[in-house]
């Protein structure tokens, strides 16, 4: 059996024991579907409510994959999909709105949470960055190529983190970035620095994009961990000599 969206949200719709639809995905996200995109759908039931829908928990399909959950736990998705609901479609709340807030708040970090998540991820960016730099300084360009694509992923959950917001999934990292920009970031110019990066791990302008996260990171409240690397910072700073060593 092939399900069609638009027939399946009409009986979802019309099932009493439904109080939501969240659509997430290419679909929910302006201008990113194509005609291989599908539609990934949250159906959301009343808690302690019986549907026959729950049957179809785990269906997927060319066109359609659905995630049938109770509106107890949805918000417990947030440990693999915070992202993703973040950016979701609220296609129906029946739920006094519950559904629609649970939505909401998937896009904002605690403060406490994303103070130490973003600690965290500070020290492991630099820990990556220090060990790319030292690799091509000892002559061991493949090594330190490999420390520095390793290192992309930790620095953009960090300068997320900083701005108390969930990563982006690699696929909505352009997206996210021209739509809602972080804070004291030119988008463009982060993107080819780190588009550059991970192409050819190059230790200068993983130096030159280290001074801005140092300097972003202190900002923070951040110095404790940056100071713990103590005469290592030298090696992960921009080399003052260089001329380009001002550019981002």
């Amino acid at each position: 059996m092939t399900l069609d969206f638009a027939a399946f949200v009409a009986e979802a719709t019309a099932d009493p024991a439904v109080v939501g639809l969240v659509l997430k995905g290419s679909q929910a996200h302006e201008g990113m579907a194509n005609s291989h995109s599908d539609h990934d759908l949250y159906v959301i039931l009343a808690d302690d409510t019986a549907s026959e829908l729950t049957a179809l928990q785990g269906y997927r399909s060319a066109r359609l994959d659905l995630v049938v959950t109770t509106l107890e736990r949805f918000p417990q998705l947030a440990d693999w999909d915070r992202y993703a609901i973040a950016r979701s479609r609220v296609l129906l709340d029946r739920s006094d709105g519950e559904v629609t807030r649970i939505v909401a708040a998937m896009g904002r970090l605690g403060e406490e949470e994303a103070f130490r998540s973003a600690a965290a991820l500070l020290d492991a960016y630099a820990n990556l960055l220090y060990r790319s730099v030292k690799n091509h300084r000892d002559g061991n360009p493949l090594a330190g190529h490999l420390d520095a694509a390793a290192s992309v992923g930790f620095l953009l959950d960090l300068l997320f983190a900083l701005d108390r917001r969930p990563r982006p999934y690699n696929k909505y990292l352009a997206w996210e970035l021209d739509r809602f920009p972080l804070p004291g970031w030119e988008s463009t110019a982060l993107l080819d620095t780190i588009a550059r990066i991970t192409a050819t791990g190059e230790a200068a302008p993983q130096q030159r994009l280290f001074a801005r996260v140092e300097a972003a990171a202190r900002a923070a409240g951040h110095g404790a961990v940056l100071d713990a690397w103590g005469e290592d910072l030298a090696l992960m700073r921009p080399n003052p000599d260089s001329p380009a060593h001002q550019h981002f």
